[in-house]
């Protein structure tokens, strides 16, 4: 069983998915320990996948689930960690703007006990913590605006829920993402809400991160947000995550 898994959840991305695997494979070919890449194909309707198809030719330890049906980040997330066979599985947006070095700071908080680790780009979460190349105004104002929301109501007290980046040990993995049920953007939400609701311990990691052109999420997704917030809420109250929940379906993977 490799120690690492990478899950990186791809719609379309026929532009620059080669580039972030690239940087993926060569970090990853020069550490000490095992590891495996997993791309989750959201039902792309470009060349996403004749992309992982050319890139993964000829190299180990890369596989890829090819769902036809676009279903969200969060439906791709919760797949591609269950699937996943790492030690520490690590979900990673396929823009590469957070770096996969940063793996560098997380392990040793994985060492020294944590269950899951998160980058923030927020200084209020942890020193150093920034927006290298930022948002456009807008796009941050509304950010913001929407965390403190998702403070008041599902995670209080983490500044920057939705930097794509973050890592879970294979038992925390399991029991987080079997239980959680949203298909959008705000997965990362739902499952520090089921990380805290579990009992898990959280480090933080200071990001350096990157906007990239070419973001999937939209104005409207902002408002989404919030709707899907109020709803995680409901169901922290309700005892919705005690109860078991439809299967996922699953695709094999492919290498």
């Amino acid at each position: 069983m490799p120690y690492l898994s990478v899950i990186i959840p791809a719609y379309n991305e026929e532009k620059r998915i080669a580039t972030t695997l690239d940087a993926i494979y060569r970090y990853l070919t020069t550490q000490p320990f095992t590891w495996e890449m997993l791309i989750v194909l959201d039902g792309p309707q470009d060349n996403t996948l004749g992309q992982v198809q050319a890139f993964a030719q000829g190299k180990q330890n890369i596989r890829w689930i090819d769902r036809k049906q676009n279903r969200g980040k969060g439906y791709s997330v919760r797949e591609g960690m269950l699937q996943a066979h790492g030690d520490i599985r690590l979900f990673t947006d396929a823009d590469n703007s957070t770096d996969i070095s940063h793996f560098n700071q997380m392990r040793p908080l994985f060492e020294q006990g944590k269950d899951v680790v998160i980058a923030s780009r927020d200084h209020k979460d942890v020193p150093g913590a920034r927006q290298a190349v930022p948002q456009p105004p807008l796009k941050r104002l509304l950010g913001n605006l929407g965390n403190l929301i998702i403070q008041t109501l599902v995670v209080p007290g983490i500044w920057d829920t939705r930097c794509g980046f973050k890592a879970f040990t294979a038992p925390a993995a399991k029991q987080v993402f079997a239980a959680a049920r949203i298909d959008g953007w705000s997965i990362d939400d739902e499952a520090l809400a089921l990380t805290r609701r579990f009992g898990y311990r959280i480090g933080i990691i200071a990001a350096d991160w990157i906007d990239a052109a070419g973001t999937h999420v939209t104005r409207l997704d902002y408002i989404k947000s919030i709707g899907e917030a109020v709803k995680i809420r409901w169901n922290l109250l309700t005892g919705v995550y005690k109860r078991s929940r439809p299967e996922t379906p699953l695709a094999t993977p492919k290498m």
